[in-house]
Parts: structure tokens; sequence; C-alpha cells
């Protein structure tokens, strides 16, 4: 009897979970939004940032200055989040992080270098210890450069 009750407060439980709407991105084109959680129970708040960004990565450099920005003023806080076209954004000392949901699962999109800077995750020559080392180095000449003499 009692392990029924607790299954039946279990699944009601999870019903109500599901029942939850997910906070959905602004699909705008182009504009880059930094995204400020609210308090339990508040809906987040969608901050332009800027217009006319051709790519994600665009938004998150856009981020990247404002977080870095923050952080030349005194703040603390080490992560910032965003969004690009239905896309979120988080950024932290690690690098950038896309995903479709706000709390849902992360895929690394860039990752930041020896020296702070962030890149393509497979840019990074790493020691053997796995620490960042450089960003590798262009293997094909560029055409626009002048003959070396």
């Amino acid at each position: 009897m009692r392990y029924a009750a607790i299954m039946i407060i279990g699944s009601a439980a999870l019903a109500l979970a599901a029942c939850e709407k997910a906070v959905e991105a602004p699909f705008d084109r182009g504009v880059c939004y930094a995204v400020e959680v609210g308090a339990e129970g508040e809906a987040p708040r969608f901050n332009k940032v800027a217009d006319n960004q051709p790519q994600i990565e665009f938004c998150a450099a856009r981020l990247e200055e404002v977080r870095l920005r923050f952080l030349r003023m005194g703040g603390s806080r080490q992560e910032i989040t965003g969004s690009y076209q239905g896309q979120f954004i988080f950024i932290d000392r690690g690098g950038v992080w896309l995903s479709q949901t706000l709390d849902g699962g992360r895929f690394n999109a860039m990752a930041r270098t020896g020296d702070g800077r962030l890149a393509m995750p497979g840019a990074i020559q790493r020691a053997i210890d796995g620490t960042p080392v450089a960003v590798s180095a262009n293997s094909e000449p560029d055409p626009t450069a002048p003959p070396a003499p």
C-alpha cells in the first residue's frame, strides 16, 4: 500500500515536470542576445547585444566581449549565457558551448587556447597532459599575401 502511494506521487510529480513549458530562444535573424536567468519561477530576460551577426561564432565573440568588460569593471561572474537564432550559447572559462535548450545537454563549439583566446577545438595543439599549447598554423599559404622575397 505504501509503495503504491509513493509510486503515484512520484508519477504525478514527473507528469507535472513534463508539462512545464521549456524556455525557447528567440529566432530573430542575426540578433545576438544575452540571457539573464530570472529567479525561480520567473522567465529569463533576453537583452539585445548586437544586430547583423552573420554566424553564431560572431555572437559568441560579442558575448565574450561583454563577459570580459564586466570582469574588467570588477565583476566576479565567470559565465555568461546568450542566444542566437533559437540556439543557446554558454561561455565560461573553458570555452563556448551550444545547446537547443536552456538546461539541456551542451555541445563544445570553441575551446580556450593556452593564452585564453577562443578557437575551434581541432585547431588547438595540446601537450601530452592535454593542456592547450598553441593554435596550429595554417598549412596552406595565404593567397592574398605578397610573394616572399
